[in-house]
């Protein structure tokens, strides 16, 4: 009785009845990772390896060879990105003639020769070169270049290889000295103060002598998007995704392999006793009986021999399957649409390419930001300050822009590109109808053009100028508002509305 009651009365919980699933320890969890490491104590042994393989597949693979371009492509644009400085009067007006000859003077720095200490590359280059980097090595390095020598306007950038920090380069702090972390020294707060650089790329004439130059901070851009707090060093993007893609990659070649085979070899002689075949004119040099495949043709196999035909079924039915299975893994771990990086439009319609490509663009914004805040921000404000310095930027007048006003030319935007869509008069009819109920404003509307409103504004104004000069009258140049979204009305939908006909109207 007494084991009765004691078996009634409630029993404590189990100890991992609330735990979570995930951090269950059983044989089907063993696999998985059990223990932390610091993201930096797992680059001091990965990254160098990481990043080899990450170049070769940039290189070699044609998916990552496709990302590889449409980063630059889609994050810088064919235009680049755009300067639009906003410098402002007491009275909170623009000061429209400063801001124009400041982007004038920018504009005559992106050139080649006063851009680039190597001169050979534009400013839209730079940023293309360091967004091809940025996705391949996960991280880009830029010396910047001051004062005498450096161009028109005393400032030019080079472009350097990652390869020059040296990840092994590894000291740990003590009394008055910092710790070095894979080739960068921080402080105590883990910011930067100095790169250690090797002179030359480490594998070039590896023979000679070589030696370290430490580099100041404020002298390198060095970017990187962190994926874990207290990062020093950057990731290649496709980390994720290198395997999947080396086993693509092995089982393409093994299933092309396996094809070849199975197109060159129709089958094999055999024997009762497995012995090889009297010479004959059939054979080749080894002993291996060979017969050419002619139309209309016979053959008499060798007495007491038969034939056994070769007829592999490969590649395999679930081949594309396959294929489209690990592209879509890939895809997802690089941030692109499948249809994107596989340019697969199989079974795509309006809404589904819509809903992946919004979800795309929206990845590429973000990276376009942080490029902005991360590297096109301190570009211009490093080169104002010299240019300043310099007298490099003059009025039409030939009066030099003072330096003591340069917190007021340091106010700018950078304008990225935007994109076109697929239906663009509803996109443009939707932005007419935001406006006019005060949803939206024309400056919203041209920032999401990737224009800028004052010059949309000069442009009408030089075009209608032009009309005047020539007199030249065009009928329709400035439509009403409401036309627009009417002709969309008429148009119909994309799932095949019919047009309204004249009595529905009614």
């Amino acid at each position: 009785m007494a084991a009765l009651d004691q078996a009634m009365k409630p029993q404590p919980p189990r100890s991992r009845a609330r735990a979570f699933d995930g951090a269950l320890i059983s044989r089907l969890t063993a696999s998985m990772t059990s223990y932390n490491i610091a993201i930096d104590a797992e680059l001091r042994g990965d990254l160098d390896r990481l990043r080899a393989r990450s170049r070769d597949m940039f290189k070699n693979n044609e998916y990552a060879a496709k990302f590889g371009r449409s980063v630059p492509r889609e994050v810088v644009g064919p235009e680049g990105f755009q300067l639009q400085v906003r410098a402002k009067d007491p009275d909170g007006t623009f000061d429209a003639i400063a801001n124009k000859t400041l982007q004038d003077a920018f504009w005559r720095w992106t050139m080649p020769a006063n851009c680039d200490a190597r001169g050979k590359r534009s400013f839209i280059d730079i940023c293309r070169a360091l967004l091809r980097a940025l996705p391949r090595d996960g991280e880009y390095l830029v010396r910047r270049r001051r004062g005498n020598g450096a161009g028109e306007f005393s400032y030019q950038l080079q472009v350097l290889d990652v390869d020059r920090l040296d990840t092994l380069l590894n000291v740990m702090p003590a009394e008055g000295r910092n710790a070095i972390i894979m080739g960068v020294e921080v402080d105590e707060w883990g910011k930067p103060v100095a790169y250690h650089l090797w002179d030359r790329h480490p594998t070039e004439s590896p023979s000679a002598s070589r030696y370290r130059e430490r580099v100041p901070a404020n002298d390198i851009f060095h970017g990187f998007i962190t994926i874990e707090d207290e990062q020093t060093r950057g990731v290649p993007w496709m980390h994720a995704a290198l395997r999947r893609l080396n086993d693509l990659n092995g089982y393409r070649e093994a299933a092309v392999i396996a094809a070849r085979i199975g197109a060159s070899k129709m089958g094999f002689f055999t024997s009762p006793d497995g012995q090889p075949p009297v010479a004959t004119e059939g054979q080749d040099d080894k002993g291996n009986f060979v017969s050419e495949a002619s139309p209309g043709t016979f053959d008499v196999l060798p007495e007491g021999y038969g034939f056994e035909a070769f007829n592999p079924d490969y590649p395999h039915a679930q081949f594309d399957a396959f294929c489209k299975a690990t592209l879509r893994g890939v895809a997802s771990a690089i941030g692109m649409s499948y249809h994107s990086l596989a340019n697969d439009l199989e079974g795509i319609n309006f809404t589904s390419i819509r809903s992946g490509t919004i979800e795309e663009r929206d990845e590429w914004m973000v990276v376009q930001n942080w490029f902005i805040t991360q590297f096109l921000i301190p570009v211009y404000e490093d080169w104002l300050e010299m240019a300043l310095l310099s007298n490099a930027v003059k009025l039409p007048n030939g009066t030099a822009l003072p330096l003591a006003k340069k917190a007021k030319f340091m106010e700018h935007n950078w304008q990225a590109r935007r994109w076109q869509w697929v239906d663009p008069l509803k996109d443009m009819a939707a932005n007419v109808l935001a406006i006019e109920n005060g949803l939206a404003s024309p400056q919203q509307v041209c920032a999401q053009t990737g224009r800028d409103i004052e010059e949309v504004i000069d442009d009408l104004k030089h075009f209608q100028q032009m009309l005047t000069d020539k007199g030249v009258t065009l009928t329709g140049t400035t439509a009403p508002t409401g036309t627009i979204a009417s002709a969309v009305a008429e148009s119909g939908n994309d799932q095949g509305a019919a047009k309204p006909t004249n009595e529905a109207k009614k």
